[in-house]
């Protein structure tokens, strides 16, 4: 089937660059969970587009660290005729894109994803496409946030009920000190939206783990660390279709 699928890839962006953090500062993209999947997918031999619902987005400070970025990452984010930079410096907007162009769909992160990607309808629009015509839905970390609101057009009911993921977990948000402002914020942590869902959630034995899922055509991953597996199984996924 995946012969018949676009060989061609949508990585979601969150559009979401405001306040968040207990020190004031803005969340948005965490960089890396974007680059990654972007460099793994590529490497495949899939065409490559990134979009956020608005068509704008921020990057979270946080996310730029020797932490979770090598010394490539940063080379690639200081060079501004990079690929990957000149794709962000244009990002489409997800209404602007005809859905049945992607074969597959990888929802990057950080913690602005819980504000925007519930409702973010271009982007939904998009991923069920994909998942109607048989293609593979992915995400990564707070990416997660999205698929309680893709549907299955047969059931009615969201592509991940019945299926296991994973994807950033509470005991995480509570080592960062983040567990409080996800609900002053009245935000739905990741873990509950797949239970709310009808997921089954599982969690790595640590919260900064390597961990990944793939379940049918679902594929998740828990944090950071995850991004680059998480495209490479959502790529052998496709590559089995």
């Amino acid at each position: 089937m995946a012969s018949a699928l676009p060989k061609r890839a949508l990585l979601a962006i969150t559009s979401y660059s405001g306040p968040f953090y207990p020190n004031g500062d803005n969340t948005g993209l965490f960089y890396p969970e974007a680059l990654h999947p972007y460099r793994v997918l590529k490497a495949a031999g899939f065409e490559v587009d990134l979009a956020s619902e608005t068509g704008t987005y921020g990057i979270d400070p946080h996310s730029i660290d020797k932490t979770f970025m090598s010394d490539e990452d940063f080379a690639t984010y200081n060079d501004a005729n990079s690929e990957f930079t000149q794709k962000l410096a244009h990002l489409h907007k997800a209404s602007d894109l005809n859905p049945e162009d992607y074969g597959l769909f990888f929802a990057s992160a950080g913690h602005a994803t819980l504000f925007d990607y519930p409702t973010a309808k271009g982007l939904i629009k998009i991923a069920e496409s994909i998942w109607a015509r048989g293609g593979i839905v992915s995400a990564v970390c707070h990416g997660p946030a999205i698929l309680p609101s893709i549907k299955d057009a047969k059931t009615g009911k969201s592509i991940i009920d019945g299926k296991t993921v994973t994807g950033f977990t509470d005991a995480g948000e509570d080592v960062m000190g983040l567990t409080n402002p996800i609900k002053e914020f009245g935000l739905v942590s990741i873990q509950q939206g797949a239970a709310d869902a009808g997921a089954t959630y599982k969690s790595p034995a640590q919260p900064f783990d390597d961990f990944s899922i793939t379940d049918g055509r679902v594929v998740t991953g828990t944090n950071p660390a995850s991004a680059h597996s998480t495209a490479e199984k959502a790529v052998a996924a496709f590559n089995a279709l």
